[in-house]
Formats: structure tokens, C-alpha cells, sequence
């Protein structure tokens, strides 16, 4: 049996985030993919966004890596050449009450360290935005968008360079620890047994799945997960904004808002509907419910602008009816089993914390 130093499961962002950190430490790395290319999951179906930091609870994991991952996110970008503009947010209020709402906002950013916020009247965020019809807004300028595909190329590239191996088609069929490690085997075409000392779970959606495939893993460590899909609907015409425009939140999303795309091109999602199979259609029939949304901030917004796009599914934990989600991320010290690293529940803002991830990985590796 061949025997490696580390295996990663899944090739999203996250999971070549870590693969390059482990081989920039000059540890030995495989990365195992079940598709036959990198970022075909969550990392393919998101809004782009580099997210500040605002919305997630004080002393979370969330708010602690995507603030110290937005900026390593930025340097990345800036000096790999990656595709990014830090084109900057408004979340905005539709009355009175949604304003206190920001202002909750506005505090937890605060919190969290993002120091550059800053909190406009109606008449402020018009100056910035004519087209919007707003009470207040919170305006964000270190908010930004980044091409995603881009960003996994130059994270792939980086982990070849020092000695990192992808193995695409090869899907995680189950793992058993021993006195050396951990031994993996791996399905597909061409089905391998592997040995490693670190093996890490990040393969997104399937992360649960696979963790119960893993020999001695506490089941009542492995989160249930419930499925909230997001809905995307493309602008067909150029739309009037040069920054992204965020309504308040709503359970389980941000709320229906509008991205935009290095090009310039809008888009309008994602909504929130909860699933219980992985389905990427989108629903014409949900244009009504968005259109009603979108019109609180953007009245001028018309039925024939809107076109169906795409759709992401989000991994939540605890799900519809549950409080705020936190990353999880397990190491022995949780569960008992020497190597091995699962992460769930890793959706918004998991690609801004991507490198921040990858160092808390790197972190629970050395110990």
C-alpha cells in the first residue's frame, strides 16, 4: 500500500485552499476529487462575493476567518494575478424598523473588526446609488466580488508548484484508522488504497456522508444537515448600480440581493428555499416572489428583466428552524480519531475564509 503524508477530500475552494497550505508547509499532499474537475459543488454555484464580516455572531468562527480571510483573500488575489474588485456593498432598509436592524449590523461588525462601516440616510445612499429607494442604508466599502474559478486555478497551481497532487475521479469510499495512520480507499475507475497521517474531510455537501464512511467516528458528532437552495435570476439589462445592493437579512440568507459580476453583468438571488434532494433547477415560478423583493429597493426593476440563472445549495446546519450556524471544524481533540479533520457546514462566507481555514487546518495538523 502507498502511503502519503496527507489527503484532502474534495477539490472546492476550501479543500485546494488547504491541499496548498499543507503543501506549502512541505507537507506530502494528495487532493481526491470524486468529479472529474476542481470547484463543481458550492464553489461553483455562489454569488462571488469577498465578504467583510458583518453578519456573524461575535466570537464565532465565521466572523473570526472571514475577517482574517478577506484580507489574506485580497493579498491572494492581488498578487496571483486573480480577478477581483473591491467594489463595496449597501445594505439597505426599507423603513424605520429595518433601520435598527443595520444598526444591530452595524455593532456586530464592529465586534467583529470591521472598522470601516458606516451608516447612511436615505438621501446619503442616493448620493452613492440614485436608482435606490431606501431609508438608510449601511454601506460597506471593503465588500468586494472575485472571480471564483480564477481563484481555484491560481490555489491549484500554487499546491502542484510545491509538490501537491490532484486526483480527480476519485471519490472518498471510506477510511480506517490504525497505529500508523489512517488507511483510505477510494473508488471510481481506477480505485486506490492509500495510507496517510492526515486526512482531512472537506468535501462540502457530502462532508457528513463521507464522515460516517470513516471507522470509529462518534455518530453524534456527524451534524445532521438540512438543505436551503438558492435561486439566482440574471438582469438582462444593464442595471443602474455600481455597487453590490443587499437587502436585510431573512432566515437561513442574506436576503434577495443584487451581485455583480467583474464584467458588470446583475444578478438577483439567492432566495432561499429549503430542499431535501440536491436539485439545480431553477423555478420561473419563483420570479414572483423575487420581483416583490427585489422592488423594495429597486422599483424600476421589470418582469421582462429578469431571466432564470443558476442555483447553489447551501449546507445548514441546524437548518430551518435552528439559530445562528458557526463553521464546524472537528479535530481529535472532539473526536477521538489521530489525523483526521472534518469541517461541515461550510457555506457563506466560506470562500472569503478560504485561507483562513486552510491556516486553522494547518494549525490543528501541527499539534
Amino acid at each position: 500500500m502507498d502511503q502519503v503524508e496527507a489527503i484532502v477530500i474534495g477539490a472546492g475552494v476550501v479543500g485546494l485552499a488547504i491541499a496548498r497550505a499543507l503543501a506549502l508547509a512541505g507537507r506530502e499532499v494528495v487532493l481526491i476529487e470524486a468529479a472529474g474537475a476542481i470547484g463543481t459543488g458550492i464553489s461553483a454555484r455562489n454569488s462571488e462575493v469577498i465578504h467583510a464580516g458583518i453578519y456573524y455572531e461575535p466570537g464565532s468562527l465565521k466572523a473570526e476567518l472571514c475577517v482574517k480571510g478577506r484580507a489574506a483573500l485580497y493579498a491572494f488575489c492581488k498578487s496571483h494575478g486573480v480577478g477581483h474588485s473591491r467594489i463595496g456593498k449597501l445594505i439597505v432598509a426599507a423603513s424605520a424598523d429595518e433601520r435598527a436592524y443595520l444598526e444591530k449590523l452595524a455593532a456586530h461588525g464592529a465586534a467583529n473588526g470591521v472598522d470601516d462601516l458606516e451608516m447612511l440616510d436615505g438621501a446619503a445612499a442616493r448620493a452613492l446609488e440614485p436608482m435606490l429607494d431606501v431609508h438608510a442604508a449601511l454601506y460597506s466599502p471593503s465588500t468586494g466580488i472575485v472571480d471564483s474559478h480564477g481563484l481555484m486555478l491560481a490555489l491549484q497551481g500554487d499546491m502542484e508548484a510545491a509538490g501537491g497532487v490532484l486526483a480527480l475521479g476519485a471519490p472518498f469510499a471510506g477510511a480506517k484508522p490504525g497505529p500508523e495512520g489512517l488507511t483510505v480507499r477510494t473508488g471510481g475507475a481506477t480505485p486506490l488504497l492509500l495510507g496517510c497521517r492526515l486526512l482531512v474531510n472537506a468535501a462540502g455537501l457530502d462532508a457528513p456522508d463521507l464522515a460516517r464512511r470513516i471507522d470509529g467516528m462518534p455518530a453524534h458528532l456527524v451534524p445532521e444537515q438540512t438543505l436551503a437552495k438558492g435561486n439566482y435570476f440574471t438582469c438582462g439589462r444593464k442595471v443602474p448600480f455600481s455597487r453590490l445592493i443587499y437587502p436585510v437579512p431573512e432566515p437561513g440568507g442574506l436576503g434577495t440581493h443584487l451581485t455583480l459580476d467583474l464584467g458588470g453583468q446583475g444578478r438577483f438571488g439567492p432566495d432561499v428555499e429549503w430542499v431535501t434532494q440536491r436539485d439545480y433547477q431553477v423555478d420561473p415560478a419563483r420570479k414572483a416572489a423575487m420581483m416583490a423583493s427585489i422592488r423594495r429597493y429597486w422599483p424600476d426593476v421589470r418582469e421582462e428583466d429578469l431571466a432564470p440563472g443558476y442555483a447553489g445549495i447551501r449546507p445548514k446546519i441546524p437548518g430551518p428552524d435552528g439559530g445562528p450556524q458557526d463553521f464546524v471544524i472537528q479535530g481529535p481533540v472532539v473526536h477521538g480519531i489521530d489525523g483526521l479533520v472534518n469541517l461541515f457546514g461550510i457555506e457563506s462566507p466560506g470562500l472569503t475564509s478560504c485561507l483562513a481555514i486552510a491556516d486553522r487546518v494547518l494549525a490543528i495538523a501541527k499539534k
